[in-house]
């Protein structure tokens, strides 16, 4: 098939016989690279979600690549229906970029979204790019179902999903575990449910951050559903909005006036952090001050407190609820004050104050580390105090072990002289010793 250079929201195609070729965006929002020959065994390697290797660029060698940011791109074939030319959406891949040595090009490291095969002449436009005039686009109703389904799970933040539903479950089997007489499986569907409101609470906060976010999370997360065009904005308000009223219709019906009030509390922080005119990210005491407040008390008391109340309990602190609920409060401040670490660049063109655009990323790292590291100290020092409530020797043991790697994960970035990537991957480490610290404190 035949198909010639065509101009598209500021981007251009290229077929030949022999090939066809991807386009993929650069840093530059409106600049197209070309990115590979896209031949059927290529295609399969993407729909596998297998890593690809690009053997040469331009003729030169493959060099070991340094990972860089991700990218949407919309893969469209030219097809002839019935002698009218038409586009037709033929995939949608999600980039990760990587920079070859001695290249200025972006070429990718591997894609994860469903995509059907790439015919001769295909080419890419950016998600957010210009579509009119695209004639007959629309998805299959089974792959529309799929990218809504995947737009949506990473309008969810997935990362900030498992903190709540490993941190909740860690809470309710700790106090499961201290009343072992009060275990009633019939409460397996209230708390079900409760999870379910939490997951709910924790989609709408981070999704009206989105929405709001939108301009800058197109140059930090171009990754995210609102800002690759994946999601609309209204799409995004209705869901906010749902999840909203369906976390606190559950709440409110299944566990009192209490939980529910502080549940609302979380929703009203959760707005405040990110819409204007208070909108509290900007300022960096009070965003790591809600962030705390948030993932560290509300959250564990909440759900200790509803868990308490649900066995037939009143409320009462025990050591370990107290520990884990501390603990976890400096690890959001740890949270709040390293999230904007990888942000820094969109943050200081939209003139975002955070810790890291004040004091720089280093600094940042450095003193997220020092207070993790505190933590841990404390967390042997707790256990050394208070021998009759914990594991003594198995917690000491298991928070020197954290310790250390947080040292070498340190060294690590610091070796790689804060490079984006490093510093990605160092916030990443930080979500995983949450999650490891809450799967261990039952056991704790």
């Amino acid at each position: 098939m035949a198909v010639s250079h065509r101009s598209i929201s500021s981007s251009h195609f290229f077929s030949s016989s022999s090939s066809s070729f991807c386009y993929f965006l650069s840093s530059e929002p409106l600049h197209l690279q070309p990115l590979l020959s896209a031949r059927p065994a290529t295609v399969k390697a993407w729909r596998k979600r297998r890593p690809i290797s690009v053997a040469k660029w331009n003729g030169r060698s493959n060099k070991q690549p340094i990972y860089n940011t991700r990218h949407v791109v919309t893969c469209i074939n030219q097809v002839n229906v019935a002698g009218k030319s038409t586009k037709r959406i033929d995939c949608q891949l999600l980039f990760r970029s990587v920079k070859i040595p001695g290249l200025s090009s972006l070429v990718f490291h591997h894609s994860f979204k469903t995509c059907g095969a790439i015919g001769e002449g295909a080419y890419a436009v950016p998600e957010n790019g210009d579509m009119t005039n695209a004639g007959d686009t629309a998805l299959p109703a089974k792959r529309q179902s799929q990218h809504f389904s995947n737009a949506f799970w990473r309008f969810l933040r997935p990362h900030t999903v498992r903190g709540t539903l490993i941190g909740t479950t860690a809470l309710v089997a700790r106090a499961l575990l201290e009343n072992v007489d009060r275990i009633n499986w019939v409460l397996l569907p209230k708390a079900s449910s409760g999870l379910l409101a939490l997951i709910c609470g924790n989609g709408y906060i981070v999704g009206i951050n989105q929405i709001y976010d939108v301009d800058i999370d197109k140059v930090n997360k171009p990754f995210l559903p609102i800002a690759s065009g994946d999601l609309s904005s209204s799409a995004a308000w209705l869901i906010i909005l749902a999840l909203a009223a369906i976390g606190i219709g559950i709440v409110a019906i299944n566990f009192g006036s209490l939980i529910t009030t502080l549940y609302m509390l979380g929703l009203l922080l959760g707005a405040i952090y990110s819409v204007p005119p208070l909108r509290f990210k900007q300022f960096p005491v009070a965003a790591f001050l809600i962030i705390a407040t948030v993932r560290g008390f509300l959250l564990n008391f909440g759900v200790y407190y509803a868990t308490r109340t649900s066995l037939g309990l009143a409320f009462e602190w025990s050591p370990p609820v107290v520990f884990i609920t501390v603990f976890v409060t400096i690890f959001a401040i740890v949270i709040a004050i390293t999230k904007d670490l990888p942000d820094i660049e969109g943050d200081m063109k939209y003139k975002i104050s955070t810790f890291a655009t004040k004091l720089g990323v280093r600094n940042i790292a450095l003193l997220g580390s020092g207070l993790l590291l505190a933590n841990y100290a404390g967390a042997i020092a707790a256990a050394s105090h208070l021998p009759q409530f914990f594991r003594p020797e198995f917690m000491a043991l298991w928070h020197a072990i954290l310790a250390g790697i947080v040292i070498y994960q340190t060294w690590l970035l610091d070796s790689s002289r804060y490079t984006k990537e490093a510093i990605a991957s160092f916030y990443r480490f930080i979500w995983n010793l949450l999650y490891a610290e809450y799967a261990m404190f039952p056991f704790l």
